[in-house]
């Protein structure tokens, strides 16, 4: 099969291409590099066609997408506290990005499995979260990624759409700064500093392997699932506060936890009802983050 894969040169992106090349299949990829790195597909670059290009140019998107078999599309600004800073910005890309990729798949029928949010459910009384939840962003990133999704619901008659609400993504390198609150607890305790945490640890948070989200995401784009939303994360929760421990337990290193202000826009509760990804896709997740964060201290 043809792919083509917007943010390509993402955490995400870049595994997701890897996988599909593994599997056989032609991949493009297109990246502006405002965020990704060409470094994550330096060991594919050989085997990509690489398009730098943005998705805010509609023009470029119907060039380079006409004859694929299906559109993964997760070119996206996702930091929450610069979604603050560059409130346009963030529509600007995430929003008009989307819907240039969305035309162009019109124009042709093309299968698109685009990446959402967790975000786009903000501070929820349905803890696990199911995909029946109202929506209720936090702060403007997840606001962009709900725009997103009504965007998806305006097409879905066209062609096949479906959206991942991706969770709290993590693995490979800690250190990357699209790992979050793992890469700050990475980079303080490997420099024998104290994890720094926002707030008072007890918000939850559902951490769920980069390689189980990439096979749910080519599971998205096999099965006749119809055009849908899907919540893709691990289907358990740790607080902020033992994940801070886990880490300090691991590194052997005596450190005292050092707490700052919770910043504007923080969800308190975030965990996934994983139901349907597996009945839709067939798919579970299979990585263990206490396992993953004890590997980290033993390299």
């Amino acid at each position: 099969m043809k792919y083509v894969l917007t943010g390509g040169a993402g955490f995400i992106g870049s595994h997701l291409a890897r996988m599909l090349l593994q599997q056989g299949h032609a991949v493009d990829i297109i990246d502006n590099l405002s965020t990704g790195n060409l470094s994550n597909l330096s060991e594919i670059k050989d085997r990509i066609k690489f398009h730098n290009a943005d998705i805010r140019n509609g023009p470029d998107m119907k060039k380079i997408l006409a004859g694929k078999d299906g559109i993964f599309h997760h070119a996206a600004l996702t930091s929450v506290t610069e979604s603050y800073l560059k409130e346009k910005e963030y529509l600007d890309v995430n929003v008009q990005g989307t819907k240039n990729v969305f035309e162009a798949a019109r124009e042709t029928g093309t299968k698109v499995v685009f990446a959402s949010s967790s975000g786009v459910y903000g501070n929820t009384d349905m803890v696990p979260t199911p995909e029946s939840a109202k929506p209720n962003p936090a702060n403007p990133y997840g606001i962009t990624k709900l725009q997103t999704e009504i965007l998806a619901q305006e097409y879905r008659e066209k062609f096949n759409i479906v959206g991942l609400r991706y969770y709290n993504v993590y693995g490979d390198n800690p250190a990357v700064p699209s790992a979050g609150v793992i890469s700050k607890f990475y980079k303080n305790i490997s420099k024998g500093k104290p994890p720094v945490i926002d707030g008072d640890g007890l918000q939850i948070r559902d951490f769920v392997f980069v390689g189980d989200v990439a096979k749910a995401t080519i599971s998205a784009m096999e099965k006749n699932t119809g055009s849908v939303f899907i919540n893709i994360g691990s289907g358990a929760a740790i607080s902020i506060l033992d994940l801070a421990n886990l880490f300090i337990k691991f590194s052997k290193k005596s450190l005292n936890l050092t707490f700052e202000r919770e910043p504007e826009g923080n969800v308190r509760a975030s965990q996934a009802d994983i139901s349907l990804a597996k009945g839709l896709l067939g798919w579970k997740p299979e990585a263990k983050l206490e396992e993953w964060v004890e590997s980290l201290f033993k390299k």
